[in-house]
């Protein structure tokens, strides 16, 4: 899992651990995630929504994707060809391999190691989000996520925005004792701040705890907060709920987080790798249906009527090269 990481952790800035007299949030759910097929096929592991995370214990997020890791043999790269959205944003973090994205706004292009793409699909957008020739010729690694986060009422006929996160812009920070690297990609953590910039008010990381070591950040107590765990094993929480690869746990209220790596990992895991999630709840209804969130039913029938009259978009006439000859 290359993602991003440092010449030298030692060297970055310290998130300094909060006050121990601030009350650490407790664990109130772990899920697992259950594993499924989406776009032309691809595996997910998806944590939430679910019975046990439904749209309002997760808000303002709506949906995580865990793709991969997956080792690809010639031909077997599948991606998501193009599709709609309306409503909320979509953010891609890619740690292993490469991903092709293409919209009908003219954004787009390569998603690699430590790259993210955020996508506000806002009033409409039409994208693809395909592998790249290369891997689906010849096989490879693949591993990313991609999050949904919501939108405010007042915000889902925003005009569609894109924004490409290089993997070198991501805020690269140190735990306080320099055992634990932190990539924030979005918001605000102990007045540091990631480079994505958000509609809504959330932090989005990815850490790595290595083993033995123990994280403790601060966290805004009027955010949600939720860990999930790429793979490794370790701990959350002050009564050090046990978490391993594919699992999620959400947090009550208080003012920081603790995440601790176990002490012997497997051997194909060198550190407890987690994403953590968090973000001020917008406390709206939710109509959900296949690539459109909305407020009301009657808004994602509009939003049908107008994929199918073309006033989200259209599609691009893309050219790709020809196969390389055998």
């Amino acid at each position: 899992m290359p993602a991003i990481v440092p010449d030298n952790l030692l060297m970055l800035p310290r998130v300094p651990e909060p006050d121990r007299l601030l009350k650490s949030r407790d664990v109130t759910t772990i899920v697992t995630a259950v594993s499924l097929l989406e776009g032309a096929g691809f595996p997910v592991r998806r944590p939430f929504p679910g019975r046990l995370l439904p749209f309002t214990a997760v808000d303002p997020f709506l949906l995580l994707d865990h793709l991969g890791p997956v080792e690809y043999g010639p031909g077997e790269a599948k991606g998501a060809p193009w599709h709609p959205h309306r409503g909320f944003e979509t953010v891609t973090y890619m740690m292993d391999g490469t991903l092709v994205h293409h919209d009908s706004q003219g954004g787009g292009g390569l998603i690699a190691d430590g790259d993210t793409q955020w996508m506000t699909a806002g009033s409409g957008i039409l994208h693809d989000e395909m592998p790249p020739l290369a891997l689906v010729q010849n096989g490879g690694r693949f591993h990313g996520v991609q999050l949904w986060v919501n939108l405010p009422g007042r915000l889902k006929m925003t005009p569609p925005r894109y924004q490409d996160i290089a993997g070198n812009r991501v805020a690269l920070l140190a735990s306080a004792d320099g055992a634990a690297l932190i990539r924030l990609i979005a918001g605000e953590l102990a007045g540091y701040n990631g480079p994505g910039v958000t509609h809504t008010p959330i932090c989005y990381a990815h850490a790595t705890v290595y083993p033995g070591a123990r994280l403790r950040l601060p966290w805004p107590p009027s955010f949600n907060a939720m860990v999930y765990v790429l793979s490794g094993t370790g701990t959350v929480g002050e009564n050090r709920h046990a978490l391993f690869a594919g699992q999620l746990a959400a947090f009550g209220p208080g003012h920081a987080l603790d995440i601790a790596a176990d002490a012997n990992q497997a051997s194909q895991h060198s550190a407890l790798e987690i994403l953590l999630l968090g973000g001020q709840p917008i406390r709206e209804p939710v109509a959900q249906y296949g690539p459109f969130v909305m407020n009301t039913h009657q808004e994602i029938a509009q939003a049908f009527e107008d994929y199918q009259q073309g006033r989200l978009g259209t599609i691009p006439v893309i050219r790709t090269p020809p196969p390389t000859p055998s």
